[in-house]
């Protein structure tokens, strides 16, 4: 009876993978005061344009001037939030035994549906 062995539990304690490095960004809000957004532009004219179209759309930005030759504009991530669908709502589809919609007095699933 001695010699048998019990399984008691893992040796190695596991990690949680919060701690490995693999953490989320799901609560950062891209354009908060927290987390601004960093943008390039290459002229001060454009910077001016848009420093406006941040404060229209209530954010918050970096906004950097490159007037090095070949420089190139990055303002994807403004574009991107600027461009965002809003929440789609449908309406509600008559069940089939409710009145239709269209007036008649008859059950939905009688007339139209």
């Amino acid at each position: 009876m001695a010699d048998k062995e019990f399984f008691k539990g893992r040796e190695e304690v596991r990690v949680n993978h919060v701690k490995c490095g693999y953490g989320t960004r799901g609560s950062v809000k891209n354009g908060s005061k927290k987390y601004p957004l960093a943008l390039t532009v290459t002229s001060e004219a454009r910077k001016q344009e848009v420093e406006a179209l941040v404060a229209e759309a209530k954010l918050y930005a970096v906004v950097s001037i490159d007037s090095s030759k070949g420089a190139v504009e990055s303002i994807s991530e403004l574009s991107a939030l600027l461009n965002k669908k809003g929440t789609v709502t449908l309406d509600k589809v008559p069940t089939r035994n409710e009145p239709c919609v269209c007036g008649s007095g008859k059950k939905y699933k009688k007339c139209c549906g």
